[in-house]
């Protein structure tokens, strides 16, 4: 294709594309605030002409400046490609080694319009989950790739590509790093200035380790997150007629509407931006959509009577997108109660980008979307107090309703971490560093499944042919079912969503980009269906190639104390170990690409994460990476959490030592006698 083959040639120059600035046609991220001096400007101007030779620097140094004071960084909006970013079939790409087209795929995948927020900022999901830092890197990475043979590596330095090294053919195809900082310059006010410099880049997870796949990836976690709620908070997995209310319909966000009707509740989802909501609505993801708040309340007082009335009606699932801000609607419902006695509402979270509270990841109840758009980037300081003052009213609200009987938890999004820096009432008595008055959904619902080594398995047919990607369903349900048929009883249950899941995902119309899929699966499950698809690669049922991933936020991918780790309570919450030996284990193992960031969910300094990519294509070589790494990229986080004192990955770690001899992991001895604990402090 000669347009994959010009973006491919590297930086156009001669002549320079045309500038036709920012297309109105597509939403943008938010104005940037790096507050840089005068020097920092010029330094900033200075790196980002470093990628030109300096017959442009004149051309281009006054439109880089205008981006810089205008936008607060400079994209470099010139080299957009005008071809449509897609994931194209992999045959399609001009490259040497299908390893390196397979990298090709999944990265204009992520900067598809369909799947990306922001995709001429090269925002993926998360408000400011970045790709690349400019366009000019996009460009560097693509020649790069198209050049590569299967002896060099690109090596990544947050977004920017600084070259192709020559490595073994049993090497990843690249090493990504993003946003690592010395830990005591790692704050939200210096990631800031980096990122402006151009020299430091938030990939949060599946950005910018090029492997995000859409809200699909995260629909799956979230019905999962539901339904365990369910049965740990209203003592059942049956969710029909129950309410869920939460907000954010945005990236990762957007996949909440689609999880509630599969769970089977009726979910009510509060989004203040129209884009998003009407995209969602638009692809099928939400059933209906309000802007107004007695239509809101009148819907969810309906499914109520007829749950009362034990009516059929009230067996049917509804996800509602409410046009609005969430704090006017948790202000409402404790109004509704107080009113009449009635709870309209069963189960609470919330899924805004608290990560990045300041610039576009929470909108406070005080001000319009246009009016809070307009002050983070006029006065940040006094949009910083409002976003403080409409957390504490959050907050109050949610408290009310959870006294009278709402189940609330906190979804990994800091969401709590925010509402304690602002001042909520939040604390919980007596608990640790990492606990709040209402738990994170890993401490209550997701952290015993990762310790059982189930997590989030992903796999992108390159063909781009939706049969390949039915074939690869059925070989899933296939495995997880033969596995099933011999595990015990807790295992069995998690087995069993994930079996209900992959058999329905079809129906429900999740593909958005790449033919991609998801499921949980624990080390044996992802092994044997890694191996299964390759072997239908290689005998023809599959059509071409397929990349498996996952999402970091998994077993082993992540250390991260307000949400994947803040189930370990022997004070390692805060150490980063797992994730750096997660990633250096997974390059070494026979991983296609490996990718290490600082950030990613929780936001910036707050967490480590590691991710990788692994072309199968249906040779003996990719099964024998897969069995090699998939193992590692498991037991690696099972071991760990053990070592923590849980129970469940002390049980996993002991089965998975039985079944493979070359395992070996230090066990922990658990103190019998607490008291003897006390009498020994004591002196």
């Amino acid at each position: 294709m000669s347009d994959l083959k010009e973006i491919c040639s590297g930086l156009p120059l001669n002549p320079l594309p045309a500038n036709r600035g920012r297309d109105p046609n597509v939403p943008h991220a938010p104005v940037r605030t790096p507050n840089l001096t005068a020097e920092e400007e010029r330094l900033a101007l200075r790196n980002a002409l470093r990628y030109f030779p300096p017959s442009h620097h004149a051309t281009l140094a006054p439109e880089f400046a205008q981006e810089l004071r205008q936008y607060g960084h400079i994209y470099m909006y010139r080299f957009c490609p005008a071809l449509r970013m897609r994931a194209y079939p992999i045959d399609q790409y001009p490259c040497r080694t299908r390893q390196a087209a397979s990298m090709m795929l999944m990265i204009m995948n992520n900067l598809d319009p369909a799947v990306a927020q922001f995709p001429q900022e090269l925002v993926t999901y998360g408000g400011n989950g970045q790709v690349f830092s400019n366009w000019a890197q996009f460009r560097l990475v693509m020649h790069y790739l198209s050049e590569m043979t299967e002896e060099q590596t690109l090596v990544m330095y947050s977004g920017h590509p600084m070259g192709l090294f020559p490595s073994l053919p049993s090497s990843p195809r690249a090493i990504i790093t993003n946003g690592m900082v010395i830990p005591n310059y790692s704050s939200r006010d210096q990631y800031e200035k980096m990122f402006a410099l151009g020299v430091s880049m938030y990939g949060q997870m599946t950005a910018g380790s090029y492997c995000y796949i859409g809200p699909q990836g995260i629909v799956h976690g979230t019905m999962l997150t539901v339904l365990n709620a369910g049965r740990r908070y209203l003592g059942s997995g049956d969710l029909r007629g129950r309410v869920f209310v939460t907000s954010g319909l945005g990236g990762m966000s957007g996949a909440q509407a689609k999880a509630a009707v599969i769970s089977g509740c009726i979910g009510v989802i509060a989004e203040v931006d129209e884009v998003p909501l009407r995209k969602r609505h638009e692809q099928g993801w939400l059933m209906e959509v309000t802007s107004s708040m007695e239509q809101c309340i009148k819907r969810i007082r309906y499914h109520q009577v007829l749950v009362c009335t034990h009516s059929r009606s009230s067996k049917t699932p509804l996800s509602l997108g409410y046009h609005g801000n969430i704090v006017d609607l948790w202000e409402r419902l404790v109004l509704e109660f107080e009113r009449t006695g009635e709870l309209l509402v069963d189960l609470g979270s919330d899924q805004t980008s608290l990560h990045n509270p300041y610039n576009g990841g929470y909108y406070p109840v005080q001000l319009s979307f246009r009016q809070a758009n307009q002050l983070m980037s006029t006065d940040p300081d006094r949009f910083r107090s409002i976003v403080q003052e409409s957390l504490r009213r959050q907050v109050m609200a949610i408290n009310k309703l959870s006294n009278a009987g709402m189940f609330f938890w906190d979804y990994g999004n800091a969401f709590l971490l925010e509402a304690q820096r602002a001042g909520a009432e939040v604390k919980k008595v007596d608990g640790g560093a990492t606990e709040f008055r209402y738990p994170s959904y890993v401490q209550h619902i997701m952290g015993d499944i990762f310790s059982l080594g189930f997590g989030p398995f992903r796999w992108v047919c390159t063909s781009g042919e939706p049969q390949d990607l039915a074939v690869t369903d059925s070989i899933a349900a296939t495995v997880l079912e033969e596995i099933s048929a011999s595990v015990s009883d807790r295992i069995k249950q998690q087995y069993n969503d994930n079996i209900r899941w992959i058999r329905e995902a079809g129906k429900h119309k999740m593909v958005v980009g790449s033919q991609a899929r998801i499921l949980y699966s624990d080390q044996k499950g992802r092994v044997c269906i890694a191996l299964a698809i390759n072997q239908a690669i290689a005998d023809g049922r599959v059509s071409a190639p397929v990349v498996i991933s996952r999402d970091h936020h998994d077993v082993s991918g992540t250390d991260s104390p307000f949400r994947e780790t803040s189930n370990v309570y022997d004070g390692s919450a805060f150490c980063a170990d797992m994730a750096v030996q997660n990633f250096v284990g997974d390059a070494f193992r026979g991983a296609t690409w490996v990718a290490l960031h600082n950030g990613g969910g929780v936001g910036w300094g707050e967490v480590m994460n590691g991710g990788f990519g692994l072309l199968l294509d249906g040779s003996e070589e990719a099964a024998k990476r897969a069995r090699l790494m998939l193992n590692w990229d498991v037991s690696n986080g099972v071991a760990r959490r053990c070592w923590s004192g849980n129970s469940n990955a002390y049980e996993t770690i002991q089965r998975t030592m039985e079944d493979n001899r070359q395992l070996r992991v230090t066990m922990p001895f658990p103190v019998q006698d607490e008291h003897m604990l006390d009498r020994a402090l004591q002196g």
